[in-house]
């Protein structure tokens, strides 16, 4: 054990997570790679877990990072103007698409699905959510609520009353085999089911991911939330999409993953890449949604000027440097080249993903732990989930380049067939 990791141990929670057998520390960063503190590099295909938006040492963002510093004002909080604040509202407004839309920050995915489902139930006057089957929305008492994955829930208490829905669970024996469109049919009767029997008068929200991060990248198929949300919109129902890490153009698809179905929700939430490391997180939503508490609030360091001004030069790259488009272009090599190889592969079970964010699945938590191993020792990061442990998760920066692209698909297919060739000689 090395004397740092046996200092992390006397000091932070077992339950934090950390990867490989022998964790590393990072120590400096450049474009899509990073070096550990032995010297040895790496390309990075975890991105931070999907926050490294844009890569490393990225001149735009540190730049105007390092002219707030300068200015001596890195904190006043949001009871005085904030300019960068509300310039990055504005055009994160603009993106959403949501009519007469308002924005507020957070520092993290878990406060601004926190604040969401606070606008959610204050609008409804209900405590009942639903959420999605393998979902992970959080660790704080509310999200955890509607957190459907047991490996991260740590009590069955809750400020809320929940049913979770299916959508991303086409591995299960009832609908194996159907198509997207019997599958959409299949859920929604099942949505209209639980309406019926399971919740008593004004339901809040719907919150949903429109690929499940910490789910292992299983996503409902395409349309699946625009039919759900008929059957929402008919009891006034809010639908809040949780962002967090499908925002920003990853899905290569459209710009937010939730637009992959043609549906324009009441909120979204957001966080990770958006600061590409600086914390920030936030949830635009509906004007009167986003007015109508009446108590008073604030966010001590929610809009904080130095978060702003990194936010503001990230998603000012994302769009003058087409970084959706790259997500697309980039993620097909990859994904096209799993798929490609999976059908010479039995160890590998599933390939799946949008643009930038695709996921293998294998046989066991074993092998996946392995998969991890391989891939550090060749040079790359990756990581890990899935309901059942099995899933790899990779989500590399939007600034991968074609080359680098087919550099980690090479790095990864190589680990597979060594995991492949263990598992045959078993």
């Amino acid at each position: 054990m090395s004397e740092l990791l046996a200092r992390h141990r006397a000091v932070m929670p077992n339950w934090l997570a950390l990867n490989y057998n022998e964790p590393i520390e990072i120590v400096s960063g450049k474009g899509n790679r990073v070096i550990d503190a032995d010297g040895k590099s790496y390309l990075d295909f975890f991105a931070g877990i999907l926050t490294n938006m844009i890569g490393y040492d990225v001149p735009e963002v540190r730049e105007a990072v390092e002219r707030q510093i300068a200015s001596g004002v890195v904190h006043t909080s949001t009871v005085y103007l904030l300019r960068g604040q509300i310039e990055l509202a504005e055009k994160i407004a603009r993106l959403s698409g949501i009519p007469d839309a308002k924005v507020f920050f957070t520092n993290s995915g878990t406060e601004a699905n926190e604040t969401a489902l606070l606008l959610a139930t204050y609008a409804r006057k209900s405590d009942q959510v639903l959420a999605m089957r393998q979902s992970y929305h959080g660790r704080s008492f509310g999200t955890i609520g509607v957190t459907s994955n047991r490996a991260w829930k740590n009590n069955s208490l809750s400020p809320l009353n929940v049913q979770f829905l299916h959508g991303a669970d086409r591995h299960l024996t009832p609908f194996k085999g159907m198509s997207d469109a019997d599958y959409i049919q299949a859920c929604v009767e099942d949505l209209r089911h639980v309406l019926a029997t399971a919740v008593s008068n004004d339901v809040a929200a719907l919150i949903a991911e429109p690929i499940q991060g910490v789910g292992g990248f299983t996503m409902a198929p395409d349309g699946l939330f625009a039919a759900y949300k008929e059957v929402l919109d008919e009891q006034g129902i809010l639908f809040i999409s949780d962002e967090v890490q499908t925002g920003w153009g990853r899905t290569g698809s459209a710009f937010f993953g939730i637009q992959n179905h043609g549906v324009t929700p009441d909120m979204m939430t957001f966080a990770k890449g958006l600061g590409n490391g600086f914390a920030v997180g936030g949830v635009v939503a509906r004007g009167d949604l986003m007015d109508a508490p009446h108590a008073v609030g604030l966010a001590t360091f929610g809009g904080n000027p130095v978060s702003m001004a990194a936010a503001n030069a990230t998603l000012d790259y994302v769009l003058d440097h087409d970084l959706q488009a790259n997500a697309a272009r980039t993620g097909e090599i990859i994904i096209n080249g799993l798929k490609e190889a999976a059908k010479r592969l039995p160890v590998v079970k599933d390939v799946r993903g949008k643009g930038l964010m695709f996921a293998v699945e294998l046989e066991s938590p074993a092998q996946a732990a392995r998969f991890m191993e391989e891939t550090k020792k060749a040079g790359l990061l990756a990581g890990k989930g899935g309901l059942y442990g099995t899933a790899i998760r990779m989500a590399p920066p939007l600034t991968l380049t074609v080359d680098e692209a087919v550099e980690g698909l090479g790095i990864i297919v190589t680990a597979l067939e060594t995991i492949d060739a263990e598992a045959a000689a078993q």
